[in-house]
């Protein structure tokens, strides 16, 4: 049975626990300016250097001024917005975001891209194209393409679903469709939309016939949209919000009894169909938690209970501010998701004044739906002079251990990865300079997933919007 409140309280009691469980649970990662419990003891063949070393060494500047790598590491550019063409001959749309790849036929990978492309779309330069029959709203610039990363190395491109806005990121399903949500609450009249938006909508990478006439799925909510995952055993959809004043929240939509998923069903459902509910959250002493930026401690434990949403379509009020002080938890800027370890993990990017806890620069806590917990994973401190990991963003779980996570930070950009016992090393670097030798500004990265057999990991610099294909000696990393 799920953990309640009351054995929540009581199981912390008797452990000890109090709020910080450390030693209870694995710190995942640590990096630079983090804050974080003691390091796990070394193994001993790790201490006297016949272990498994940590990462791949350090990057090496790239003389394409591209994408800084480890020795042995090598990339392709696969998709490059004003370059790269679709298969209807326009140019591929810009902004890179969320991204998750698919067993394709013959050894090929599909990808469904999504392209985080707001406001009016006479104002964008590289829109994703309105594509007969793919169209939800003409005058929104945003969409998905879906890719085809051929066996021998041949690409083809083309268009899941266009028309909707501010596509950030999204989530992969346990039947092998793609979910894209809006990042955005614009309604119809406003930026020149002729339709409401803030919904998230299915995308199939492998019938373009399922993504015709594309339908919002109102039974999630409309808010601004970020990550999504689906429990591949309860059925349960769980969803964050990108947002501020007030912070945004975590949903968990539980489907009606009754109800199976699958291809083409959650276009079927009623706008009022299932319960969206956002998350509160409890500590070990059974008091409330207004704000995750509360933690301040890896191994931070909470209990979770969910509140029902009032009104999932926001009508008058946007959902987050339906609610009452006490009424449920908050976070600033809950991002990347990933379904993984019987459960998921997901991101605070960071708290600065707006959050009432103690600014960070990065959260990563992992749900566990069998107890209904949340676990502090990583925690970023402040990183005051640019060059430490901060900002984390999209996120996956490697096939070789651990995490590999997106950063959307200040100064240097990169691509790190964190092991489950604490620590953190480098992949990758953002080399392509789009201000001054002066002002140096990177992109951020986006869209990070491994391909099927793990061989691949791609990844995406949003801007000016470069989907990248990255290959090396991958190897398991230790705890």
């Amino acid at each position: 049975m799920p953990l309640t409140r009351r054995d929540f309280t009581r199981q912390a009691a008797l452990t000890g626990a109090g709020i910080a469980l450390t030693g209870a649970v694995g710190a995942l990662a640590t990096a630079p300016g983090a804050l974080a419990a003691d390091e796990p003891a070394e193994p001993a063949e790790a201490a006297s250097g016949k272990g498994r070393e940590l990462g791949y060494g350090p990057l090496i500047p790239d003389p394409a001024g591209i994408l800084a790598l480890p020795e042995g590491f090598s990339y392709r550019v696969i998709t490059h917005s004003g370059v790269t063409k679709l298969e209807s001959g326009e140019t591929t749309p810009s902004n890179h975001d969320g991204t998750a790849a698919f067993e394709g036929r013959r050894g090929a990978v599909l990808l469904v891209n999504n392209h985080e492309l707001g406001g009016p779309r006479s104002k964008v330069k590289y829109p994703v194209p309105l594509a007969e029959g793919l169209v939800y709203d003409p005058a929104a610039p945003g969409g998905c393409t879906v890719v085809e990363v051929h066996k021998h190395g041949e690409v083809a491109e083309w268009v899941g679903i266009t028309g909707t806005s501010t596509n950030c990121a999204g989530g992969s399903t346990p039947w092998g469709t793609w979910l894209t949500g809006e990042e955005t609450e614009n309604r119809a009249g406003q930026n020149g939309m002729t339709k409401d938006h803030g919904y998230i909508f299915e995308v199939d990478p492998y019938d373009v016939r399922a993504n015709q006439d594309p339908q919002p799925i109102k039974a999630f909510g409309r808010y601004a949209h970020e990550a999504v995952v689906v429990d591949p055993k309860r059925g349960d959809v769980y969803l964050t919000e990108d947002a501020g004043s007030p912070n945004g929240l975590l949903y968990r939509w539980v489907p009606p009894q009754g109800f199976e998923h699958g291809r083409g069903k959650l276009r079927t459902l009623a706008a009022e169909a299932g319960v969206l509910q956002a998350f509160k959250c409890f500590d070990s002493a059974g008091l409330f938690v207004d704000d995750l930026s509360r933690a301040t401690k890896i191994g931070t434990v909470y209990g979770v209970d969910w509140v029902d949403v009032p009104d999932r379509d926001a009508q008058t009020v946007s959902v987050r501010k339906q609610f009452a002080a006490g009424e449920i938890t908050r976070a600033r800027k809950l991002e990347g998701m990933w379904w993984g370890d019987g459960g998921f993990y997901f991101v605070s990017s960071f708290a600065r004044a707006e959050s009432p806890g103690t600014p960070h620069d990065g959260q990563v806590w992992f749900y566990d739906p069998k107890r209904r917990t949340i676990t502090l994973k990583v925690l970023l401190g402040v990183n005051t002079d640019d060059t430490g990991f901060d900002g984390p963003d999209n996120i996956t779980v490697s096939p070789y251990g651990g995490l590999i996570i997106a950063e959307d930070g200040n100064g240097a950009q990169h691509l790190f990865g964190a092991t489950e016992s604490g620590r953190t090393y480098p992949i990758a670097r953002n080399e392509l300079n789009l201000g001054t030798a002066d002002a140096p500004n990177y992109s951020e990265f986006t869209g990070v997933t491994f391909s099927p057999d793990g061989d691949t990991l791609f990844a995406n610099i949003q801007t000016p919007g470069i989907m990248l294909a990255i290959t090396g000696p991958w190897r398991r990393q230790p705890r």
